[in-house]
């Protein structure tokens, strides 16, 4: 087997993590499909049934490496069709996996993975959070990505597999290397938690962070707390949305509001109320921002009276000149719900969704497919 053929597997829904990590691996390539030598793919749920059909039906000489949510949370199921799983942040466990297996072959001293011997699933430990300003972003030289500023979250919301995966601590690229990327890119965009939360612990927004950062990047297009970014509602104050009007492109602002019935996010432990959904929006619009407000439908336990509450919601926000995203609930790996089965959607709500939607008015996901 050639070993030092490194391939990484193109997906658009993988491209940051492929940015961030090929330039640790020097030489590798991105393929559309497996190739002989190490291949590597960063996977979600979603994508997980697919890729698991595509490498059991591999005929190439491979050594199959696989990461991301899915894997982390499901080392197991992972292991029945890839060598090894790098579980979590694979800045220092993958080129050091990648470095035993040219050595030696032997990868049982490398921290952070899983892989099986003698009929065992070995796991080989946790390893200690990374900081993000010890490694790229991206390479200039061959992905031009958003720029990842946060990782990590101190909330435990039931869905959400961020925890899981990067720790409850937020850790924040400094504005050093932020500016050094954002001179590679056109447009500025940037991934994180919640944006409003740059600098801080997470929890209380740190207004002075923010605007550093914002008044120390190239005076281009920057777009912050839009896609692939959020806010959360209740981060929003009228200072940092001034400072979004005054260094920002975007007109838009993406809102982790989840529910319009408030025993539903007590119930999934958001953390905020359906008061902060509706002040947050409020704001942006005063401030000439349209409001994109994510929903999921379909959690756990929810009622029709909860989907009933959220569509009240939704339709407040829209005539107001808002825009609703919609999401039906996907058990993840890991996560609080990972067993529960998604509620049905009522009939009612699922129509005047799609009327909203001919309007222009709400995009995304509302029903099951």
């Amino acid at each position: 087997m050639a070993m030092s053929n490194i391939h990484f597997r193109y997906f658009k829904p993988n491209m940051q993590s492929i940015a961030v990590l090929m330039p640790l691996l020097p030489g590798a390539e991105l393929v559309r499909e497996p190739a002989d030598g190490i291949m590597l793919y960063s996977f979600a749920t979603p994508q997980a049934a697919s890729i698991f059909r595509e490498v059991e039906s591999s005929r190439t000489r491979s050594i199959f490496i696989a990461g991301g949510p899915h894997p982390s949370a499901r080392p197991e199921e992972t292991l029945k069709f890839f060598d090894y799983v790098v579980i979590g942040e694979g800045e220092e466990t993958l080129p050091e996996l990648v470095g035993a297996l040219k050595k030696d072959g032997d990868a049982s001293s490398v921290k952070g993975i899983a892989f099986k011997k003698e009929g065992s699933i070995v796991f080989t430990g946790k390893r200690e959070d990374i900081e993000l300003d010890n490694y790229s972003a991206f390479d200039p030289g061959m992905i031009h990505s958003s720029i990842e500023i946060s990782r990590g979250c101190p909330f435990n919301c039931a869905y959400c597999s961020t925890p899981q995966l990067f720790g409850h601590r937020m850790r924040h690229r400094s504005i050093d290397e932020i500016s050094k990327y954002a001179e590679f890119l056109k447009d500025i965009r940037f991934t994180s938690p919640n944006a409003f939360a740059y600098g801080s612990n997470g929890v209380h927004p740190r207004i002075e962070k923010i605007e550093a950062l914002l008044s120390a990047l190239p005076r281009r297009n920057i777009f912050f707390g839009t896609f692939p970014s959020e806010v959360r509602p209740e981060f929003i104050n009228d200072r940092l949305l001034e400072l979004v009007s005054e260094y920002c492109a975007n007109t838009t602002l993406n809102m982790g509001g989840q529910s319009g019935s408030q025993r539903m996010l007590d119930s999934i432990n958001r953390g905020h109320t359906v008061e902060d959904i509706i002040t947050g929006a409020e704001k942006c619009l005063q401030h000439g921002l349209t409001p994109v407000v994510d929903f999921i439908f379909g959690l756990p336990g929810e009622t029709e009276d909860d989907q009933l509450d959220t569509l009240r919601l939704i339709k407040w926000l829209t005539g107001k000149g808002g825009k609703a995203h919609s999401h039906y609930f996907m058990p993840l790996p890991g996560t609080a719900l990972e067993n529960c089965v998604p509620s049905p959607l009522s009939r009612h709500v699922d129509r005047v969704m799609g009327e909203l939607a001919l309007h222009g008015k709400a995009t995304g996901v509302w029903s099951k497919a």
